[in-house]
């Protein structure tokens, strides 16, 4: 008897337990967030005027590094979200994932460049908000993936839940791109702080999609 789809893990749209695409996903979660603090440091050996300058300095790093790090956790209490509604996977989830998490990976970088040069560099804002767009844009994919196919889920998926989820991604989109206009065309002091309209945008989506 031929071998079904099912049970072959090569075969094209074949579908997969995601547990252990879970437990990598969690992994590389961990270590984007862990990686975002080595971007912060003061160097030894300094005199107490050095010093304090030098520890002046690094609010701008702690201030990057809160948000991205706020961004990476809602980013992965979203994974979560989705893949509770999850029971098996297919070549198309596997993909969006990876890609995802490929960028989470990379999320460091530009927070790094964020952090030293987002003042004054309108690139530097730029890169950090394309790289949070395109995550943003993967996880609705992924997530609409899900939904778009029954076999897939482990329950029915609500509107209301479908809705928050759409309104959350679509928020932070939505962000990424005005941070990009602000930066190119106001400066990059205001396009970096476009940001702060991530964290009410945020609770409203996941108010939204609170189910009863």
């Amino acid at each position: 008897m031929p071998e079904s789809s099912e049970d072959d893990p090569d075969a094209e749209g074949s579908v997969q337990s995601p547990d252990r695409l879970i437990t990598l996903a969690d992994g590389i979660f961990a270590i984007a967030m862990t990686l975002l603090v080595l971007n912060i440091s003061v160097p030894s050996g300094l005199d107490h005027d050095h010093f304090r300058s030098s520890l002046h300095e690094t609010w701008s790093r702690l201030a990057t590094y809160a948000l991205s790090f706020a961004i990476i956790g809602g980013q992965w209490l979203d994974h979560h979200r989705v893949f509770r509604l999850v029971k098996r996977t297919n070549t198309v989830v596997v993909r969006l994932t990876l890609l995802l998490l490929g960028l989470v990976a990379l999320l460091p970088f530009p927070t790094a460049l964020l952090s030293d040069y987002g003042g004054h560099e309108p690139l530097a804002v730029v890169y950090y908000a394309v790289t949070v767009g395109a995550i943003n844009l993967l996880l609705l994919g992924l997530f609409l993936t899900v939904r778009n196919d029954e076999r897939l889920q482990a329950r029915p998926i609500s509107d209301r839940f479908a809705r928050g989820m759409i309104a959350d991604c679509g928020a932070t989109i939505a962000i990424a791109a005005v941070a990009v206009l602000v930066a190119l065309t106001v400066s990059a002091g205001a396009g970096l702080f476009t940001w702060l309209a991530a964290f009410p945008a945020g609770m409203a989506s996941r108010r939204l999609r609170k189910e009863s």
